[in-house]
């Protein structure tokens, strides 16, 4: 027998047991007079459990995860969800409008948590999904992407100690790669922390791209995520395994290499590729052909990230290695260089 839970208040507005309802929570308006909402997607279950928070665009240009909450909304093991889901497919709506990674005043969301209520526009913000979303969650998934012009393999990021909800999560998750990284100051990741939420990164595909790898990958990851949560009913009897029933790479340590000039950079080995120390990604060179200059891996690894745009300066991140077993065939992923 269901026994119904209290509704959840959310940014003031109630949703009752067994109900979904689509919240709109005021920001500060634009420069033109024009409203700007933060759209939240809740689905309260009528059986207690675990509250997630799924939120995509933080950079608002960083697309992919839009998609993946849109189809992750449309699945029908949420029917029978146990405890809370809210969805934000769209929490820098500032940058998103403008096909943006920042926000009109260039400042980086990512960089403003938890953020203020007297302070800047992304402050603002910051402060708003801290106050509306995190603190009405007990574990969060953060989806993003590479930069503008950067490719990143399926990966999930946190920062984990053995057998801790994180580890938990980032291992359900089943990406085929695991970065084991340091909170980052003002991301969203450790503010949530500080308030005993744990959060999950997920990183797949290029900003203002649909890469559907990277979107299916986070779909079955979220709900992987899900199920060991004991919020979706658990798959039994399945023979039929997909691949990401693979044992995830876990990567505790990563570099980039470097463009050693300026040129055209014409690469030579994609995402999820295993390669050597000093082992050639690519070639540079001037349009003209006259100077040409490999560029060579800096360690033993995996290619977790790559950038596409093939004109480079010296001195530019243009391969992401992560540092693992390079006996085994792998599938991987990449942060943003610095």
């Amino acid at each position: 027998m269901r026994i119904s839970r209290p509704p959840i208040i959310v940014g003031g507005q109630s949703v009752a047991a067994g109900m979904r309802r689509t919240l709109e929570i005021p920001l500060p308006m634009l420069y033109t007079h024009t409203q700007v909402v933060l759209s939240s997607h809740v689905i309260h279950g009528l059986i207690d459990g675990p509250r997630l928070f799924v939120s995509a665009a933080v950079h608002g240009d960083e697309i992919n995860g839009i998609e993946i909450i849109r189809r992750l909304l449309l699945t029908p093991a949420l029917r029978d969800l146990r405890g809370t889901l809210i969805a934000v497919p769209v929490v820098n709506v500032y940058g998103f409008v403008r096909h943006s990674r920042y926000l009109p005043d260039r400042r980086d969301l990512n960089r403003t948590f938890p953020g203020s209520e007297t302070g800047s526009l992304a402050a603002r913000l910051a402060y708003a999904f801290m106050q509306v979303v995190v603190a009405n969650s007990t574990h969060g998934i953060d989806l993003h992407t590479g930069a503008e012009h950067r490719d990143n393999w399926p990966q999930v990021r946190a920062a984990f100690k053995s057998a801790d909800v994180a580890e938990i999560m980032v291992r359900a998750f089943n990406a085929p790669i695991i970065l084991n990284a340091e909170m980052r100051d003002g991301s969203l990741r450790e503010a949530a922390a500080t308030i005993g939420v744990p959060v999950i990164v997920y990183e797949g595909g290029e900003a203002l791209r649909f890469d559907e790898h990277s979107i299916r990958t986070g779909v079955r990851g979220i709900l992987g995520v899900m199920r060991v949560l004991g919020m979706i009913k658990s798959l039994r009897n399945q023979n039929n395994s997909t691949s990401n029933d693979r044992e995830p790479i876990i990567a505790n340590t990563s570099t980039w290499a470097r463009a050693p000039q300026s040129g055209i950079l014409r690469a030579s080995v994609s995402l999820g590729a295993t390669v050597k120390k000093n082992e050639r990604l690519g070639l540079i060179a001037d349009p003209l052909g006259e100077r040409e200059e490999p560029v060579l891996a800096p360690m033993s690894g995996i290619v977790i990230g790559k950038a596409n745009l093939p004109l480079v300066n010296e001195g530019e991140a243009v391969y992401h290695i992560a540092r693992v077993n390079v006996t085994a065939p792998a599938k991987t992923t990449d942060p943003i260089p610095s």
